[in-house]
């Protein structure tokens, strides 16, 4: 099983986006989606699992946290994470779900490291070319999850 890793795509739809994750089993979106059209385009490629970021608001319909089991692993996504200082309610979520995996946004930096079991992913940002940043999303391959993401550089569109 194949996970797609998208983020920060702040209303921007990257006409790459389709062909890079085709055939991936399901995406998780980890905040500032900014459009519901983002959504629905992602639901075309595979089923989708989206939070909030601090950027959305209505007429987004997502939470602050997921919890998804894929592929025989849980996955807790949310926006703003610290991986070695989660604040109180994620540090509360993740002692409560005991995920493998936590997927975050926000830092539009991509990021992957381990904090005792549970393993950190950021798969970078998805939007517009900001900061002159590098651009990115990731593909998770869980037939061997100790492999490191498979990022994908978007490029500076």
């Amino acid at each position: 099983m194949t996970v797609g890793l998208i983020s920060d795509t702040h209303g921007f739809w990257d006409d790459q986006i389709p062909a890079l994750l085709a055939g991936v089993d399901h995406i998780l979106h980890a905040g500032d989606i900014g459009d519901p059209s983002i959504l629905v385009g992602l639901e075309r490629i595979a089923p989708v699992t989206a939070v909030m970021g601090n950027c959305d608001g209505l007429p987004l319909d997502a939470r602050e946290t997921e919890v998804i089991d894929l592929g025989g692993y849980r996955f807790l996504v949310h926006h703003i994470v610290d991986p070695l200082a989660p604040h109180d309610r994620l540090a509360r979520s993740i002692a409560h779900h005991h995920p493998s995996f936590v997927v975050f946004g926000h830092t539009h930096k991509a990021h992957d490291s381990r904090v005792d079991s549970i393993r950190y992913l950021n798969p970078g940002y998805a939007g517009r070319i900001r900061f002159n940043q590098p651009r990115s999303l990731a593909i998770l391959d869980l037939a061997d999850p100790a492999l490191p993401m498979r990022l994908i550089d978007l490029g500076m569109v």
